[in-house]
């Protein structure tokens, strides 16, 4: 029964993956373009991987259904649009941005409004899936942390690549954005915690319940793997970087990629399914 009613909502599981790989990435660009000496070579092809994210997670919204099945999850159709438009503007914004990066211009006013219209989305989308106001905060809450970590991990294997064709690239970049996946995904095991503690999400239910029952092989992934595993392997890849050690690092980066990409699925299946944050 929780897999069937997982497997009826991937429409919003893709979704929330494909708008977190997009959205996280492209800030990961952004970012990266301000604070370090990125090459222009890498935040263009992250930038252009972004803008594809982004076309494709305007593509899923096109076909998201209107209901959730036997989720206790009540969409509002009034965000939809809203939101659609919001994920339109922060592609084409990408898209300007990303030809900036390629004539050696970095435009952070244009990376600013396209930060401004992914905000947008993800705004739209908690106010459309929370269950109102009150639920809305902590589902945009999740989202965004779902973002930068998903986003920015997938950026971070990127760069890790570009040390191996690039020996003389600083290790300030990579150094960074690694630090950054692991507060972010500390940050998200915190959260954890207090989603569990206080049951949190539309479905409720009594604090720390969702440890047991039906959902709680799927919570538990989500914390092994989807979170303590993440988080272990990050710190790795901080020490790795700050050695030097980047092939190791770019390695590392690669398995991150996978549980924090099966982390993400979990959180949004359990939400999209059961009306649990986690």
């Amino acid at each position: 029964m929780p897999a069937e009613r997982i497997a009826e909502n991937l429409a919003f599981i893709n979704w929330t993956v494909l708008t977190a790989l997009a959205i996280g990435s492209f800030g990961a660009v952004a970012l990266a373009s301000l604070r370090t000496e990125a090459t222009r070579g890498f935040l263009a092809f992250t930038a252009s991987c972004a803008v594809v994210l982004a076309v494709l997670a305007f593509a899923s919204d096109q076909a998201l259904p209107a209901t959730l099945g036997g989720s206790p999850i009540v969409a509002d159709p009034s965000f939809d649009m809203p939101r659609r438009i919001a994920l339109g503007a922060f592609g084409v914004l990408a898209a300007a941005y990303t030809v900036a990066l390629i004539r050696r211009r970095r435009e952070p006013l244009l990376a600013g409004a396209a930060m401004l219209a992914a905000a947008a989305v993800l705004i739209c989308a908690a106010l459309a899936w929370g269950g109102g106001s009150f639920g809305a905060v902590p589902l945009l809450l999740q989202l965004v942390v779902l973002a930068v970590a998903t986003g920015g991990v997938f950026a971070a294997m990127i760069l890790g690549h570009w040390y191996l064709v690039t020996p003389k690239l600083p290790e300030a970049p990579l150094i960074l954005i690694a630090r950054l996946l692991l507060a972010v995904v500390a940050i998200q095991i915190v959260l954890f915690a207090v989603w569990v503690a206080t049951g949190a999400g539309p479905a409720g239910g009594a604090p720390f319940a969702v440890l047991v029952g039906q959902w709680a092989l799927f919570v538990w992934l989500r914390l092994i793997v989807g979170l303590v595993f993440p988080l272990i392997v990050s710190w790795a890849a901080v020490q790795t970087a700050r050695s030097r050690s980047m092939e190791s690092a770019t390695g590392l980066l690669y398995i991150n990629v996978g549980s924090i990409a099966a982390g993400t699925i979990l959180a949004a299946g359990l939400y999209f399914g059961a009306g649990l944050l986690v």
